[in-house]
């Protein structure tokens, strides 16, 4: 079971309470689960109860008690504790079940890994000015939506540079079209680049372009110096695009040594340097629906370069590949696996901000 299966597991039990007139508060779009604290109990906590206590009229403990009832019985759940004034905490049936869970779902879901249907109802219309961060920004946040299954239709005051085509950039219809109930008009106006689009890729590209667009916050200025091409640790982007390459390097050298990370074995416990980058991979589906609600792709950004920062620490302490006379074990096989998720999980976000992912670089 993963966070996120976890996480619907758990918005499962409080609609369920209310339908069956156990709970009477509204039910929340979404409910957060988080790994446990140092010290504290189980694998995972939710603070949903005190959160739903107020509406429900009830002690947040009885709220919790409720849910507990619900959800304990539920597979993959080994043990439901209520803990301080109403925490739920929970523990998975066997340790390591979760770590599987995440690296399966990264393989069989591949760059769709973090894509659901949370906004399927939905249908947006977005409308930017003629201004190069702005149309970009709306690409951006239409892929995020569209990865959450909303449907969405841009729209621009005038009709664009021809360079936008480059970017990757599609507009629906020009001018100001009217709000309708189906499809209110949502204006993106991130702070403007300050340059045209010909100008920002005749110096940087279209990659760099487009990341020193979205990676700021839109209500920051968008630094587009030729900081964004240096090649080497201080440049984010490089970094980020780098360990995609470096993982994908990882696996052509294990297929040269006559392995993969393909195994019917339990995996090796993820502990020390890997726990940190698999807990950002379990963590990655909510950062993609938290950037498509918030309109925010720098939150993607900013979610693939701890990944990258966590690859590293991990690569660097935990080699996937044997050296010397070494044997390819279950450990390597394990580590392989974490680090091709890892590979998956960088070329899904780029991909989603309209950046290419090489396989060398």
């Amino acid at each position: 079971m993963t966070p996120a299966d976890l996480s619907r597991t758990v918005l499962h039990a409080v609609r369920r309470a209310v339908d069956e007139n156990a709970l009477h508060a509204p039910v929340p779009a979404r409910v957060r689960v988080e790994r446990t604290r140092p010290g504290g109990s189980g694998d995972y906590a939710c603070a949903v109860a005190l959160q739903l206590a107020g509406d429900a009229g009830m002690p947040a403990l009885e709220v919790a008690r409720i849910l507990r009832e619900r959800v304990a019985a539920e597979p993959g759940i080994g043990r439901v504790e209520i803990t301080g004034p109403g925490f739920l905490s929970f523990t998975l049936d066997a340790p390591g079940d979760s770590d599987r869970a995440v690296l399966d779902a990264v393989r069989e879901q591949g760059s769709a890994y973090g894509h659901g249907g949370a906004l399927r109802d939905e249908v947006l219309q977005f409308h930017h000015a003629r201004e190069v961060r702005a149309a970009v920004t709306a690409d951006a946040v239409r892929r995020l939506v569209v990865s959450q299954g909303a449907r969405v239709r841009i729209s621009c005051e005038e009709a664009g540079e021809a360079e936008w085509g480059l970017l990757g950039v599609t507009v629906d219809a020009y001018g100001t079209p009217p709000a309708t109930p189906s499809a209110p008009l949502t204006p993106i106006r991130p702070v403007p680049a300050g340059a045209t689009a010909g100008e920002l890729l005749e110096r940087l590209g279209a990659d760099a372009t487009r990341w020193g667009l979205l990676r700021p916050a839109s209500h920051d200025r968008a630094p587009l110096g030729d900081e964004l091409l240096v090649q080497g640790e201080a440049n984010p982007l490089f970094r980020v695009r780098y360990a995609h390459a470096r993982a994908r390097a990882l696996s052509r050298g294990a297929a040269a040594l006559g392995f993969t990370s393909e195994s019917d074995a339990a995996p090796a416990p993820y502990e020390g340097p890997a726990r940190p980058l698999l807990d950002l991979l379990a963590d990655h589906p909510r950062v993609l629906l938290a950037a498509a609600r918030h309109r925010a792709p720098d939150r993607v950004a900013r979610q693939l370069e701890a990944v990258a920062h966590a690859f590293f620490d991990f690569h660097d302490c935990c080699s996937p590949l044997p050296s010397g006379d070494e044997k390819p074990s279950a450990a390597h096989r394990s580590r392989l696996a974490l680090a091709e998720a890892a590979e998956t999980v960088l070329a899904g976000g780029l991909s989603l901000l309209g950046i290419s992912a090489p396989a060398h670089l």
